[in-house]
């Protein structure tokens, strides 16, 4: 370890990996010398990331094609990086998705709200269950991506909100479980980010990439920085819980 890899020799898992926040973290995790399990559920652009990360920082990866909702896939995900690398010192549970933005409740179908409910919170519950035992073996970090959104009202996305505080709670409760067992936990929480999240359910004039000029959002890159200075505390230091607001998200209020 250096001050230029100071995560060289460690293990790092991201979910959401092939796309956006979590495709930039598990480059910044790989820059600062970490060998990184991407999963995502799409095999072919995991494959084509981890290839790019191996040539361009010269770490070890493992594409790991997964669907979070599935409980038996995230814990073969968990088992087949800890068999790969031989342990696991960070997690980034940052799989998400969102609902089609300023739909009414009344008018929201229930497949949308199933497969955001599903995505978010099983979704990281399983891959917090699958990780804490090999994070407790390795002192290690276990970071949730939340949002600005877990910690104020969002009146034209309620669910996906309902979500975010779903995972700052579940994340900060966490915290305290399983503290004493020297595992620390973290949850980031951006605004806007520019990425193509919840580009299931949204039309492409709505996603972030292409709705706001580049100052206008924050860009993967500046939360990957946030997740990866998470993950480089080490015992008995932990980022508990980390802000990352635009400067002027508070304007309108």
């Amino acid at each position: 370890m250096t001050s230029e890899t100071p995560l060289s020799e460690t293990a790092a898992l991201v979910t959401g990996a092939s796309a956006g926040i979590g495709r930039a973290t598990a480059r910044v995790l790989a820059r600062d010398g970490a060998n990184v399990a991407l999963a995502a559920r799409r095999p072919e652009r995991l494959h084509e990331i981890a290839d790019d990360i191996e040539a361009e920082y010269g770490v070890d990866t493992l594409p790991v094609p997964t669907d979070v909702t599935d409980e038996s896939a995230v814990e073969a995900l968990a088992e087949t990086t800890v068999d790969a690398f031989g342990a696991l010192d960070v997690v980034v549970n940052n799989a998400g998705t969102g609902t089609e933005p300023g739909v009414a409740v009344e008018d929201l179908d229930t497949e949308q709200y199933r497969t955001v409910m599903d995505v978010n919170t099983d979704g990281m519950f399983f891959t917090a269950r699958a990780a804490l035992p090999h994070l407790r073996e390795s002192q290690g970090t276990l970071i949730f991506v939340g949002s600005f959104a877990g910690q104020y009202p969002r009146p034209g996305n309620p669910v996906y909100a309902a979500t975010k505080w779903w995972t700052r709670g579940f994340a900060l409760s966490l915290a305290g479980q399983v503290g004493d067992d020297d595992v620390g936990v973290s949850v980031i929480n951006p605004t806007e980010v520019r990425t193509k999240f919840g580009k299931e359910f949204t039309p492409n004039e709505e996603l972030f990439t292409e709705q706001f000029d580049p100052d206008e959002v924050t860009e993967p890159e500046t939360v990957a920085e946030a997740i990866a200075f998470a993950a480089r505390q080490d015992p008995p230091d932990a980022v508990t819980e980390l802000d990352l607001f635009r400067r002027d998200k508070f304007g309108g209020f």
